[in-house]
């Protein structure tokens, strides 16, 4: 399964953005459904990071010796940037769900 950067999903929503605002339409359902699938492999990526950080904790608890301490804190520091990416593209979605929601009719 190839990872997919939270930098991606980024793009794709700022590329919409830019849609909009230069007055064009927001995408068609087809893209919606892409989003959907952008946002699904973004979220078993932050998964797998945390995981395999949480993996290598455990190992170099256990004393292995290919384990260094660095490289568990670089893994563990990988996914907390990762999900606080993911926590920041969450909100910002709320976000625009509740301004749509407020638009007048």
């Amino acid at each position: 399964m190839s990872e997919l950067k939270i930098d991606d999903l980024l793009r794709h929503i700022r590329e919409a953005q830019a849609r909009i605002e230069a007055g064009g339409t927001a995408p068609a359902a087809p893209d919606a459904a892409r989003f959907a699938d952008l946002l699904e492999r973004s979220l078993e990526a932050v998964n797998a990071q945390q995981q395999k950080a949480g993996a290598l904790a455990e190992e170099l608890q256990r004393g292995e010796a290919e384990v260094s301490l660095a490289q568990v804190m670089i893994e563990m520091q990988k996914a907390r940037v990762s999900f606080e990416a993911l926590t920041q593209v969450r909100n910002k979605l709320i976000d625009a769900y509740r301004d749509i929601m407020n638009m007048p009719i």
